[in-house]
């Protein structure tokens, strides 16, 4: 664990530096220590639907059918109410307004996606692990992209999350995923709880809710982006709320932006420690990116290399120098020039739109077509590969963990 006075690792480099410079966060041995022990909690309510249908599995239409309004079987009633209960701060208009911000970013948000969330995720060592116990990491790297990308389009569209919609029903399918896999994990005689702590307990929940959420906008503005500071406050809001659904312990929910960076900070002290796995599945994630030139002939070679270098430019913006050297991502500083030049030309574009009266909806409205576009065409390379497509819904960890 690093030096609680001084920034830990992650943000001494890269974008994160300039967070560190600005932003303030810290928190003391007390804060840490209460941190840890939430490593040890898992999700009772979840685990106890999955061990209901481990049981009787030819139940699963019927929670499919609870997620969607209708009436529950009593085996689900507790899970049923508890997130039907919204929480009194969940505002509805500020969750269609952060998925509206979401949303304009269109394909340029995907980066991000990949390039600092997934790919900053990997530096947790401790959360690889149920990972790479799910086994065939560089087959599945490909189709845990689509899924995931799939899955935080269900959940950032707007209107999704209202009860019983798309991305109200894809947060607790994915809670329900997490279940399977922490009940495969703990199944596993090999498990080394001392090391590894609970499989995916809630510090690792709320780890991945920060990447997909203040990992995120920070992302986007490295890459030229401009939010308005309610825009931002509003896309924090949703993924408190898609946090909640997930099963995230309340205490773990960050309010703000302020409470978003401490705890950022706080599981850079603790978690983001990379390991040997984090390398492996490192790997696997640059190798989809090549895979988008295969069967194209020597075009398909160029468009293969210049596509790993822009995301690998990406992830280096973001994560620094030594972590991208660490997990062994290609450094071009021709493809780094071209992002940093790319977000230059963004960020003069987005104050253009910021100026000009209804660009910004139209902004939205080709956002909206471009992140369904992309679904398309990473589809079109698993079937160019002769793989199956994944589903539109996250669903593969629960195959995977069974």
């Amino acid at each position: 664990m690093d030096d609680p006075e001084m920034p830990p690792e992650m943000f001494r480099q890269g974008g994160f530096r300039l967070a560190a410079r600005t932003r303030g966060a810290t928190a003391d041995e007390g804060q840490l220590k209460r941190l840890r022990t939430f490593a040890q909690q898992e999700d009772a309510l979840a685990d106890a639907v999955v061990e209901w249908l481990h049981r009787e599995p030819h139940n699963q239409t019927r929670v499919d059918q609870a997620l969607a309004g209708e009436q529950a079987p009593p085996e689900l009633t507790t899970f049923i109410d508890h997130v039907e209960a919204t929480p009194y701060w969940v505002d509805q208009r500020r969750l269609v307004s952060g998925a509206k911000a979401i949303t304009r970013a269109g394909l340029l948000g995907l980066f991000p996606l990949g390039d600092m969330s997934l790919m900053g995720g990997y530096l947790a060592s401790r959360a690889t692990k149920s990972l790479v116990g799910t086994g065939e990491i560089e087959y599945r790297a490909p189709r845990r992209l689509v899924e995931t990308a799939a899955w935080w389009i269900d959940v950032t569209t707007p209107g999704a999350l209202h009860k019983h919609g798309t991305g109200y029903q894809a947060a607790l399918r994915i809670r329900l995923v997490h279940a399977h896999v922490r009940r495969a994990m703990n199944s596993r005689p090999d498990w080394d709880y001392d090391r590894w702590d609970r499989p995916v307990n809630q510090v690792q929940t709320a780890g991945t809710l920060l990447l997909f959420s203040l990992v995120y906008v920070f992302g986007t503005q490295l890459l030229g982006l401009r939010y308005t500071a309610r825009e931002k406050a509003d896309i924090l809001h949703l993924w408190r709320y898609v946090g909640w659904l997930m099963g995230v312990d309340d205490e773990l929910l960050p309010a703000d932006e302020d409470d978003a960076w401490r705890l950022l900070w706080m599981l850079a002290v603790t978690e983001f420690i990379p390991d040997d796995d984090s390398k492996r599945l490192a790997r696997a994630l640059v190798d989809t990116h090549a895979a988008i030139g295969e069967g194209r002939g020597a075009a398909g070679k160029v468009l293969a290399q210049v596509n790993v270098g822009v995301h690998s430019a990406i992830s280096r913006l973001v994560l620094g120098r030594d972590n991208a050297d660490f997990l062994g991502l290609p450094d071009n500083p021709v493809a780094q020039a071209a992002v940093l030049a790319a977000a230059g030309v963004n960020y003069a574009a987005e104050t253009v739109r910021q100026l000009v009266p209804g660009a910004t909806a139209l902004q939205e409205a080709l956002g909206a077509f471009g992140r369904r576009r992309y679904l398309k065409r990473m589809n079109a390379v698993f079937e160019r590969r002769g793989a199956p497509a994944p589903p539109a819904r996250p669903i593969g960890c629960i195959r995977a963990a069974q």
